[in-house]
């Protein structure tokens, strides 16, 4: 990215910064009656990968020495810096399921980025689950505020970072169903908070105190998304793994989505092979 570009995208994530938008009313306004016919599913519950070896029958390790944080998309056909467009899909969705197979790219029948569902229309279609989903953990379900300090903190990290809200809603969703207070998972690495990042140290339900917060302060929040898409000291973010999978086309959000789940991208490029949860990437798409 040439360096005008640069001090531009860093100057817009100040602002953004300095005098974010609070969430529209509607954000916090539950579903009535609050309630699902069944607890809700999200795919991934296992914990992230990521390991320090390109040996695709290796183990869980954390990755040794200190990561760069702060990470951004450099990539200028992936970066998107300006996220306020809240109706910036097709409308609301498809409410069902297709299992994808191959690269992620759009050859391959992977969705394109202008065929996504818009910002606004996913968060509400998720935004029962995001009520509800903390019970499945035996904690505290999220109250209005919470879920607007999701919102709030997806918009300021997706201005920081240049990566599509939608790309970080999807890994909230995926990852604990958006509840502020899901639990640490732990196969050899730690993954805690809303993205289950690697090894970060946002949570409202510590494994290390054994401490769980409610409310879960605003700022935990934004700390928990902005580890989970800007990395962390241990690990990449989605910023970074978009980064990685560089093809400079779509198929990059569903390869950078596999690489948070996994640490890599199989050898043979098919999303669907390899360590880790095997439909992620495709689960993703959804």
């Amino acid at each position: 990215m040439a360096k005008l570009s640069f001090f531009t995208a860093i100057l817009m994530a100040a602002a953004a910064i300095a005098d974010p938008a609070p969430y529209p009313p509607f954000v916090t306004e539950s579903p009535s009656p609050v309630s699902v016919k069944k607890l809700p599913f999200f795919g991934h519950k296992s914990g992230n990968y990521q390991p320090n070896t390109h040996n695709s029958n290796a183990t869980k390790t954390h990755k040794p020495g200190k990561r760069e944080t702060g990470e951004w998309v450099q990539i200028p056909a992936d970066a998107r810096w300006d996220n306020t467009n809240i109706q910036d899909g097709i409308g609301n969705g498809w409410d069902g399921y297709t299992m994808h197979w191959g690269s992620g790219g759009s050859w391959d029948g992977w969705p394109t980025r202008n065929n996504w569902v818009s910002f606004q229309n996913m968060f509400d279609n998720n935004k029962d689950f995001m009520f509800s989903s903390c019970s499945q953990f035996g904690q505290a379900n999220n109250d209005g505020p919470e879920i607007g300090a999701i919102w709030d903190s997806i918009q300021q990290v997706a201005a920081e970072t240049g990566v599509d809200h939608r790309l970080i809603l999807a890994v909230i969703l995926q990852e604990s169903g958006g509840c502020v207070r899901a639990p640490t998972s732990n196969y050899g690495v730690r993954n805690p908070g809303l993205m289950q990042c690697h090894n970060g140290d946002g949570t409202c339900n510590s494994d290390l105190t054994g401490q769980v917060q409610h409310p879960c302060p605003t700022g935990v929040i934004t700390q928990m998304v902005r580890e989970g898409t800007a990395g962390t000291n241990s690990g990449d973010g989605l910023a970074n793994c978009i980064n990685q999978s560089g093809w400079s086309n779509d198929a990059d959000f569903y390869r950078a989505a596999r690489i948070y789940n996994s640490g890599e991208v199989d050898a043979s490029g098919r999303l669907e092979c390899g360590i880790a949860t095997r439909c992620y990437a495709s689960d993703i798409a959804k």
